[in-house]
């Protein structure tokens, strides 16, 4: 636990604060957020929003992944969400190299040979986004009404694109 211990250090103050306010689960502001893990993407405050309000789904890219569109029937079916906003960002490690590059800078740093696992690199993160947006729009258990937008973060001035 030594490696962890700054954590629940951290969180006896976190607690000594907390308030719930109120939260239930449910998306109170009826979104969902498709980001990516990059911990310099805060996406409730680029959106101006709260905890409660909106679903965060994160993995590497902000890929649409099987994983992500079965959240999103949850999400959609029994937790409030009626949008979804997909948030890939500018400087993206995704973004940075093809597949075969990422598994062998992988393979240099650990040794371990990954190629048995789809990483997901993108060449084009506008050709991306737009597959990853018809990939939600055509699920047959998503809610044909569902709103869906796709924006691009940029990580150094904090503009949300629309796209």
């Amino acid at each position: 636990m030594s490696g962890f211990a700054d954590l629940f250090s951290a969180n006896k103050e976190f607690v000594k604060n907390f308030k719930a306010h109120d939260l239930t689960g449910q998306a109170r502001k009826g979104l969902a957020i498709v980001t990516c893990m990059d911990s310099r993407i805060d996406p409730l405050r680029i959106v101006g929003m709260a905890p409660g309000d909106a679903k965060i789904l994160r993995n590497a890219g902000a890929r649409i992944t099987e994983d992500v569109l079965r959240t999103l029937v949850l999400a959609t079916h029994l937790l409030n969400v009626s949008r979804v906003l997909v948030m890939p960002h500018t400087d993206c490690k995704m973004a940075s190299g093809s597949e075969e590059q990422i598994h062998a800078m992988i393979k240099e740093r650990s040794g371990l040979d990954t190629r048995s696992i789809e990483i997901r690199t993108v060449t084009d993160q506008l050709a991306a986004l737009s597959s990853d947006l018809t990939r939600i729009k055509s699920f047959p258990y998503l809610p044909k009404e569902l709103e869906v937008v796709g924006a691009i973060y940029d990580v150094n001035s904090g503009v949300l694109k629309e796209i």
